[in-house]
């Protein structure tokens, strides 16, 4: 359990921060950018929840444990994977969490129909907010997926946001099929 009694340290004055690991990083390493673009999903995902309260209790309680896991990816990433002995059992992000949403996607799926074309970014207030989320979570993976280049990464991390901002895109779809349909991309439509 985290006990928080004193918020400020003063101990990112000098433009670095503590990892899990206790190393100390500049605050705009890529690694921090990444954990700081999830927790800014994170964030986004309480403005899509405050839309799907009342109208989509099914789809709010799966984001509210989707905000839970958000956090169990922002301390993943947080903790470099290493063989150092921390003192205790980094947090990571594991396939049955990956399962989850693959599930999540899977029902919702069901009840939607074929894609004919690209869908715009549109419709109710909960889907636009919901494309959002799913493209801040994308930019989040791309981050994640370019550590994984170069530093050790937990796979599930990566495959966790690739998951997230496709739930995203069907949670959306499903949201407007509820009311209005999918926004349809028409190619060339301004010509």
């Amino acid at each position: 359990m985290v006990t928080l009694n004193k918020i400020y340290t003063k101990t990112g004055d000098d433009g670095t921060t503590a990892l899990g690991s206790g190393e100390r990083r500049q605050k705009h390493d890529p690694r921090i950018e990444a954990y700081g673009t999830v927790d800014e999903t994170n964030s986004i995902v309480g403005i899509v929840r405050l839309h799907a309260a009342n109208d989509m209790p099914m789809l709010d309680e799966l984001l509210g444990r989707i905000q839970n896991d958000l956090f169990d990816l922002g301390a993943d990433l947080a903790t470099p994977e290493t063989d150092k002995d921390l003192g205790y059992e980094p947090l990571r992000i594991t396939e049955t969490q990956v399962s989850a949403l693959e599930d999540a996607i899977d029902q919702m799926n069901v009840e939607l129909t074929p894609l004919k074309s690209f869908v715009l970014p549109g419709g109710t207030a909960l889907a636009t907010h919901l494309h959002h989320a799913r493209t801040v979570s994308r930019r989040a993976e791309r981050l994640v997926a370019a550590i994984y280049q170069k530093e050790k990464v937990n796979k599930q991390a990566l495959q966790y946001l690739n998951r997230l901002s496709d739930l995203f895109f069907v949670a959306s779809r499903y949201a407007n099929q509820k009311s209005q349909g999918d926004v349809l991309w028409v190619p060339g439509e301004n010509r």
